[in-house]
């Protein structure tokens, strides 16, 4: 079972990663960075992905029904020229980091991107 560095270097062999970041949207850190950062700098983009994270997984509105789901799966938003994939991890303990993938729209893949790190998020190994 993959780390954290090893899941991020795996994300990044996704057609079109930039970047990739694992983030606490309770606090906004970021617990583990790799490739180029959204805006130049990792620290601010983190900040500002917990924003969303943290607006998605507190609101009802975009929450599933039912115990044995996690209550949000991930978030995508996309521009003019990438897309940015959230995908929160479940874990053992409190649940409240995400998986942050920049990709550049014209070489990615959104589809394959989210498979993939939804299984990369299965796996990680936190702890």
């Amino acid at each position: 079972m993959p780390g954290i560095d090893e899941c991020l270097l795996e994300a990044m062999r996704l057609p079109g990663a930039r970047g990739a970041a694992l983030v606490d949207w309770t606090s906004g850190l970021a617990l583990g960075t790799v490739g180029e950062a959204p805006g130049g700098d990792h620290e601010a983009a983190a900040a500002e992905a917990a924003e969303l994270a943290r607006m998605a997984a507190e609101h009802g509105t975009f929450t599933a029904r039912g115990e044995d789901r996690p209550p949000v799966e991930d978030v995508i938003v996309s521009n003019a020229d990438s897309y940015h994939l959230l995908r929160f991890v479940d874990t053992s303990f409190d649940s409240s980091v995400f998986l942050h993938l920049w990709l550049g729209r014209a070489e990615g893949n959104l589809a394959l991107a989210r498979i993939r790190l939804g299984e990369m998020a299965a796996r990680l190994v936190l702890g």
